[in-house]
């Protein structure tokens, strides 16, 4: 016992020697700084707010994961989508209408109308209706298109209004009562359906409770320049892992407004199309579901669309999104909650439609950050490590990771060269804080908007050359100046930062400075190139635009 007492004596002294015990010591037990920072009522109104809000953002990242963990899960689930419950024989097939909701899409239109002129169905079962709210040479230019297809023997109609009640879903509810097929299918502007899309999805309404099908996007353009991969990668996310995860999990999950097919009675069933939320497609799939219908996601079909190759056009497309889902979520959250649907699906859809407020919580984060890191500085480095990183990990590496396994899945053999993104991918996320708050703020305030399209420009490959795009060009005002201002004072938080040998915080920072001034900087570019090209006497078509994305 003795000399057991000895060795355990020899070992503890041992032990007190070792770097880490030293470190521990120093950190919690060491009193020579004791007294040089006191807490105060102050610094707690700086640092209650920056710990809520990193929490509720670490709560939004640990749910990507959960997406992730759905996917996996429940991919034996996959089986039931992938495949039709059974055939309807060519004397069974139902009628289809094709609906192609269009402004303003001069560039594209013809395209559209030609894919879905060569889809194979029954010609006596396909309708077509163009329904165009166009206030511009868009309606000579589809006019004659659909004069065109219809003198070759196409079932194809013209619908145009001189208004835009109701926007999108306003037409489609006009163009639904003037047909009575059983099926809709619809197609925005932008999307190139393949020949067998309609075969490959109408077996699946053999089940006579699903209501609405919808399909993949996959992207023309997508090696366009940089900023078009960067947003395929984004909306492979959504596709591949938030729909498969869903879908495969049971939960619901929204048609997202284009490459999808709907049963007529499913529609009815939900109340019919409703113009007062910006994304009339995830409200009306959220009704149609409580209603009682079966939503069926096909990840394996794919339906090509054209993605904005400008900054200025992905804003404003990610600002109506954000805006419309905190519509739809002020809308339906309470039928959702009181409906007699499993927890999880409460719970799903409550992350799903207020995802979005994860934006002003980033405004909040930015402004309380550096205050947040000088008072945190004071207080000990090693509680930043302890409890900081944690929470900034789960916000943030979760982007990184989701998007990672969603091109892992699309790509094994590629999916590696997705790392060279990330950065930029994150920094992106980052940079639409500004448009997205005020999207999502004018939401909550209750301050409506017009349906704002996102414009296209017929640009596939990197040597088309977009003349058209100043047409549809539109400018964000102050916005890009508040994102340049917003990376600066970011760039001022890396400065601190570095003095302070807070290394381990660097990384972050800088997405914060490159996201910003990214957004920024390509806003303003594409704008002060547009004024330049104004002030010359030839026409626009003969001057090139900007390299997007460069």
């Amino acid at each position: 016992m003795h000399l057991l007492s000895i060795s355990a004596t020899y070992l503890f002294a041992m032990s007190q020697r070792s770097p880490v015990t030293q470190f521990i010591r120093r950190q919690f037990l060491d009193t020579t700084f004791k007294g040089l920072y006191t807490a105060n009522a102050f610094d707690m109104m700086l640092l209650i707010p920056y710990f809520v809000v990193l929490i509720f953002l670490a709560s939004y990242g640990i749910h990507r994961y959960v997406l992730v963990y759905m996917y996996y899960k429940h991919r034996k689930n996959a089986a039931w989508s992938d495949q039709p419950p059974g055939t309807f024989s060519e004397a069974e097939l139902p009628t289809v209408t094709v609906q192609l909701p269009i402004f303003n899409e001069q560039f594209v239109i013809d395209r559209l109308v030609d894919a879905v002129s060569k889809m194979r169905y029954p010609r006596e079962k396909l309708h077509i209706q163009v329904l165009d709210d166009s206030t511009d040479e868009t309606v000579k230019v589809a006019s004659a298109v659909v004069d065109r297809y219809a003198a070759l023997g196409h079932n194809i109609v013209y619908l145009h209004r001189d208004n835009r009640q109701g926007f999108k879903a306003g037409a489609l509810k006009e163009g639904m009562a003037k047909d009575s097929s059983e099926l809709l299918a619809i197609f925005d502007a932008d999307f190139v359906p393949p020949e067998d899309w309609l075969m490959k999805v109408v077996h699946h309404f053999t089940d006579p409770g699903v209501g609405m099908v919808q399909t993949r996007w996959t992207h023309i353009n997508r090696d366009y320049s940089f900023l078009t991969n960067v947003e395929a990668i984004l909306l492979d996310g959504h596709f591949i892992l938030e729909h498969g995860g869903r879908s495969r999990a049971g939960v619901f999950f929204n048609f997202n407004g284009t490459a999808g097919m709907w049963r007529r009675q499913a529609i009815i069933d939900a109340g019919g199309w409703e113009p007062d939320t910006l994304t009339e497609d995830t409200d009306l799939s959220y009704r149609s579901q409580l209603a009682g219908w079966k939503f069926k996601y096909l990840q394996d079909v794919e339906c090509p669309a054209e993605l904005p190759i400008e900054m200025t056009a992905f804003k404003t497309q990610q600002a109506r999104w954000a805006k419309g889902l905190i519509q739809v979520s002020l809308k339906s959250m309470g039928k959702i909650f009181r409906a007699d649907v499993p927890r999880r699906i409460k719970t799903e859809a409550w992350y799903h439609l207020t995802a979005n407020l994860s934006y002003p919580l980033m405004i909040v984060l930015s402004v309380l950050l550096l205050p947040a890191m000088v008072i945190r500085f004071y207080q000990g480095w090693f509680q930043m490590l302890l409890i900081d990183l944690p929470l900034f990990m789960a916000s943030t590496f979760s982007v990184s990771s989701f998007y990672l396994v969603s091109q892992k899945e699309l790509y094994p053999r590629s999916w590696l060269k997705t790392f060279l993104y990330l950065p930029f991918l994150m920094s992106l996320g980052i940079g639409l804080t500004v448009t997205n708050t005020k999207a999502v703020a004018e939401a909550l305030l209750g301050i409506k908007s017009s349906f704002k399209r996102t414009p296209k420009y017929r640009v596939e490959k990197k040597t088309d050359k977009s003349v058209a795009a100043r047409k549809y060009r539109k400018r964000l005002g102050i916005i890009p100046w508040i994102e340049l201002a917003i990376g600066t004072y970011f760039a001022f938080t890396v400065v601190y930062a570095v003095n302070n040998q807070n290394y381990i915080t660097v990384p972050f920072l800088l997405l914060f400075v490159l996201g910003y001034w990214y957004t920024g900087l390509m806003s303003l570019l594409q704008g002060r190139f547009e004024r330049l090209s104004l002030r010359g006497n030839a026409p626009a078509e003969e001057h090139k635009p900007f390299p997007v994305g460069v």
